[in-house]
């Protein structure tokens, strides 16, 4: 095992490997994302991208290679080691809102606090502010069963961004959404992101909405073909000279 990744690398990979029932999703990907960076990682269908966030996310167990938080390994986590990590570190929207059908807005808002262990008024304070950020605070009463689907995904952004997690992890947020809301939607993950020192980590196969972000990857077939970044260009080793963001991929 190699040495943990430098201090300012929230999140580090390398090598990752990564097969569903013995295809490959991803051959050899490399990668470190800055503490409180935008990063979007787009390609087409097909490509990896949902896969890649979760291996990151301590979704998905690597194959082979390693994944690191900080300084503390995921890729050596079990189950259990996983599922304790994503509650209280990780948030994640996906292209599918999964709310509690039993709860309201605002108790699906509020609960990764209250399972956290904050207290009801802060984590409902919370919930509401989020709501009214997100323009659904008209729905926090409602149960999904009542709202579009628009209103639903603004809910499970909303439920991601209220614990301040300091990784949020977005795939493919704006699918289910038209233009005009995917857009706001995105704008307000880079926003939530940027004014409260988050990492934000979104996926999508639209290039558009990598607008967005601070630095862009594009993943093909299980690799990273290219990627943009402000400052000087990766070692061998996924550093870069003067602490800069790294990408590497194995091929």
């Amino acid at each position: 095992m190699s040495a943990a990744p430098p201090d300012n690398d929230v999140l580090w990979a390398r090598g990752i490997v990564k097969s569903h029932h013995g295809t490959p999703a991803l051959r050899g990907v490399s990668l470190a994302v800055r503490e409180g960076e935008v990063l979007a990682v787009t390609g087409p269908r097909g490509s990896g991208k949902s896969t890649l966030l979760g291996c990151l996310s301590a979704q998905l167990p690597v194959d082979e290679g390693e994944v690191w938080f900080h300084s503390s390994p995921v890729h050596t986590l079990g189950r259990a080691g996983r599922e304790k990590l994503r509650r209280r570190r990780f948030g994640w929207v996906g292209s599918e809102p999964h709310l509690v059908p039993e709860l309201t807005a605002r108790e699906n808002t509020a609960l990764p606090l209250l399972l956290a262990g904050a207290g009801h008024r802060a984590a409902y304070t919370a919930a509401a502010e989020w709501l009214e950020r997100l323009d659904v605070a008209d729905c926090a009463a409602r149960r999904p069963a009542e709202l579009t689907q628009a209103q639903r995904q603004r809910i499970a952004v909303a439920r991601a961004l209220a614990p301040l997690p300091p990784v949020v992890f977005a795939d493919d947020p704006g699918a289910p959404l038209h233009r005009e809301e995917q857009d706001q939607v995105l704008r307000i993950l880079a926003s939530a992101a940027r004014s409260h020192g988050l990492t934000l980590i979104l996926a999508t196969h639209d290039p558009e909405p990598a607008g967005q972000a601070d630095r862009t990857l594009v993943l093909v077939d299980g690799r990273i073909t290219t990627g943009s970044t402000a400052s000087a260009a990766p070692t061998a080793t996924g550093s870069t000279a003067s602490g800069s963001t790294a990408v590497t991929a194995s091929r």
